[in-house]
C-alpha cells in the first residue's frame, strides 16, 4: 500500500520546516521537541474517571507514575505503560493522550511509568524501573482499585521494547502477567540489517541516524546492547510467556523485527496477534490530529485488552 496521504502531509511539513532532526539535538532540546509535536497532536481529550500524579519506590530512587482509573467498581485489570522516545525522550505528558484513550475503552487501570531516560541513567536503568513498578502494581493493586491476578504491560517502541523484556524478567521473577502489547516494538539492537531498516532508513519519522542516537545515549558498550535486557529478539526461550498483541506499520523501519519476534513467540507455543497497519509510519500511535489510524490502534489494543482481562 502507497503512504497514507495525511502522513506524507505531515511528513513533507516537517520537511519544509527545515526543524532540526532529533539526532541533531542536545537530549534535552530533543525532548521538549517531540513532546511540542505529540502534545500539539491532541484533537479529543478523553476524561477517564480520575488521574492521579505520585511516585512509587524504585531500584534507585522513586519512579513518578501517574495512575489513571476508569468509571465504574473495581477491582479493575491493570495496565502498566512504557511509553517510547528512544529510551532517551518521551514522558508523563506526551503520552497522556494515549493512556487515557487505554484506559476509557479497555476499563483498565493505567499505570503510565516515567521510568529513568538516558544518557542520565543509562541501561538498565528503564528496565529496571519497569519491571519494579510492574512488581509494585501487582503488590499494592487493592490501593488503586486493581486486580493483581489481571496485570499487563503495554509500550511502544522503546515502551515495546521494554513491555518484552518485563514480560521475560516476570516470568521468572514475577508478577504473572496478564499479557503483553507491543506496539511497533524494537526487539534488538545489533545485528544485521533487515528489509525494513534498509527501506525505510530515511523519510519516515524515525530514521538510521535516530536509531544510531538513541543508542549511543542509552548503552555503554556492545555486551549491554546484546543482553537479553536489551534484545528480546535474543532470548533462548520464550515459553511461558503471557499472551501477545503486536502491532507494526508498513513504512516503519523497525517493522521486520516487530513480526519477526511475533513469529518467534509463536513457534514457542505463546498465542500471538500481529497486524500491520498499512501505509503507517514508525509512532503513529501519537498521531491524532493527522490520521485516524492512531486512534484505530487504541481501540484494537483496547479489545485486545479487555478480551484477555476477562478470560476468553
Amino acid at each position: 500500500m502507497t503512504l497514507d496521504q495525511n502522513i506524507r502531509e505531515m511528513l513533507n511539513a516537517m520537511e519544509r520546516s527545515q526543524a532540526p532532526e532529533i539526532n541533531q539535538l542536545e537530549p534535552q532540546q530533543a525532548r521538549e521537541m517531540l513532546d511540542q509535536l505529540f502534545i500539539g497532536m491532541e484533537i479529543t481529550h478523553v476524561p477517564v474517571a480520575t488521574t492521579e500524579d505520585t511516585y512509587i519506590p524504585g531500584p534507585v530512587s522513586e519512579i513518578p507514575v501517574r495512575i489513571y482509573t476508569p468509571e465504574g467498581e473495581g477491582p479493575f485489570p491493570v495496565l502498566m505503560f512504557f511509553h517510547g522516545g528512544g529510551f532517551v525522550l518521551g514522558g508523563l505528558e506526551s503520552y497522556d493522550p494515549v493512556c487515557r484513550r487505554l484506559c476509557s475503552r479497555s476499563g483498565h487501570v493505567v499505570v503510565s511509568v516515567d521510568y529513568r531516560l538516558a544518557p542520565e541513567h543509562p541501561f538498565p536503568a528503564a528496565v529496571e524501573d519497569c519491571h519494579a513498578a510492574t512488581l509494585w502494581a501487582a503488590e499494592n493493586a487493592h490501593r488503586i482499585s486493581g486486580d493483581p491476578d489481571r496485570i499487563s504491560v503495554a509500550g511502544d517502541s522503546a515502551g515495546g521494547n521494554l513491555s518484552a523484556v518485563v514480560a521475560l524478567r516476570a516470568r521468572e521473577e514475577g508478577p504473572d502477567l496478564a499479557g503483553q502489547v507491543l506496539i511497533y516494538p524494537v526487539t534488538y539492537q545489533v545485528g544485521p540489517d533487515t528489509a525494513s531498516r534498509k527501506e525505510n532508513a530515511e523519510g519516515y519519522f524515525l530514521t538510521r541516524g535516530d536509531m544510531a542516537y538513541f543508542g549511543k545515549n542509552y548503552f555503554e558498550s556492545i555486551e549491554d546492547a546484546q543482553s537479553v535486557d536489551a534484545s528480546p529478539a535474543n532470548a533462548r526461550d520464550l515459553s511461558g510467556l503471557p499472551p501477545a498483541l503486536v502491532i507494526t506499520a508498513e513504512y516503519d523501519p523497525l517493522r521486520d523485527e516487530g513480526e519477526d519476534y511475533a513469529k518467534s513467540l509463536e513457534e514457542a507455543g505463546v498465542p500471538v496477534t500481529s497486524t500491520r497497519y498499512e501505509g503507517m509510519i514508525h509512532g503513529f500511535l501519537n498521531f491524532y490530529g493527522v490520521t485516524e489510524r492512531s486512534d484505530e490502534v487504541a481501540t484494537q489494543a483496547s479489545d485486545w485488552l479487555r478480551e484477555i482481562a476477562s478470560g476468553s
